[in-house]
């Protein structure tokens, strides 16, 4: 079997499970999987920034809590409908990026994931102080009919499921597209070699802006999909932020850094594990955490490519390129469009 063909065959099995999956599952397991998806999304958004443009972010958390705070306001003192509230919640997360973006031009590396860190750190506090939900804490709950399935055939839970799933196939499917694009290799070229990438006209500043941008709004509509499923938007425990800020850059890293399969698998992994790891010694709930690190860093010790990294290196030995009659040619295809690419993105 051709590599090409095998691609075909797993993307469809794995659309036709991804798609029976919520009339398979009872409820609960139902929202686990969508929380897993709006997990993905923001990993998505952060593999954007930190795989394909090299900026190193741990204050993601922060732009997921904009968006989740932006939907639930809106639906809870403005009676909008949770779909109105999803490109608003991109937007506001997209302008915060750009307000981070512009200052972290100056930094790089470690410094700059210190200061996302630092963003992480301060958004609790500000939401604290500003945001003031039932009962005087920083917790905004919209009414749960807000939620209803819009398809009387389908449950809450199964809806959720398929409007999160939907969202972030278009996402992921836009992430794609930008990957092959002339930006997506602009900002790979940003990654690789920055003196390089300006030396040929790339301008660096819009790249590495817009990719800050670009990787909130993906956090954003991943906070706004938490509040359908989570019923709430929390800034009361700072951990909680922190947290999710470290988790999104584990699921990168443990499904495979600057891939586009890689964020979503890594999430689920996250997902499940943290569900299976939680009171997994009855009496000693105390050490799921440990337990779940350390399988995190068993997987990664396992697989430092990550998950589809190992599954591209499995495949390379049992398909090689040198089997499939196609690949010559494919290879010569692309070398021409790189040539082209680059012909076009020098200066005159």
């Amino acid at each position: 079997m051709k590599r090409s063909h095998l691609r075909i065959v797993i993307g469809i099995l794995a659309a036709a499970a991804l798609l029976y999956a919520p009339y398979y599952f009872q409820a609960p397991m139902n929202q686990t999987l969508s929380r897993a998806i709006y997990f993905a999304v923001a990993a998505m958004g952060l593999n954007l920034l930190t795989g394909f443009n090299g900026q190193v972010s741990i204050g993601h958390g922060a732009f997921f809590g904009v968006g989740a705070f932006a939907t639930a306001i809106l639906m809870e003192d403005h009676s909008w409908t949770f779909e109105a509230t999803i490109p608003i919640a991109a937007l506001v997360a997209a302008a915060l990026g750009v307000l981070v973006g512009i200052p972290a031009l100056r930094v790089k590396g470690l410094y700059l994931a210190l200061v996302t860190l630092g963003l992480a750190v301060l958004f609790p506090r500000v939401g604290q102080k500003y945001v003031t939900g039932s009962g005087g804490v920083a917790i905004v709950r919209p009414p749960r009919d807000g939620f209803d399935s819009l398809l009387t055939f389908l449950e809450n839970d199964q809806w959720h499921y398929i409007e999160s799933l939907l969202i972030a196939a278009v996402l992921f499917l836009g992430a794609w597209n930008l990957s092959r694009s002339r930006i997506g290799r602009a900002m790979v070229a940003v990654r690789d070699q920055e003196i390089a990438a300006s030396t040929v006209g790339v301008h660096l500043a819009r790249i590495k802006v817009g990719a800050f941008a670009l990787s909130a709004a993906y956090a954003g509509i991943a906070g706004s999909l938490s509040v359908m499923v989570d019923r709430a938007a929390d800034a009361t425990d700072p951990i909680i932020t922190f947290r999710n800020s470290i988790e999104f850059l584990v699921a990168v890293v443990i499904g495979g850094t600057a891939t586009i399969s890689g964020p979503a698998v890594g999430a689920l992994i996250l997902i499940l594990l943290r569900e299976e790891t939680d009171g997994l010694i009855e009496g000693k709930e105390v050490l799921s955490p440990a337990i779940f690190g350390g399988a995190l860093i068993a997987m990664v010790y396992v697989l430092p490519g990550g998950v589809v990294g190992g599954l591209r290196k499995l495949a390379d030995r049992l398909l090689p390129l040198r089997d499939d009659p196609t690949a010559p040619v494919a290879a010569a295809a692309l070398e021409r469009e790189r040539a082209a690419a680059d012909a076009t993105e020098s200066p005159p």
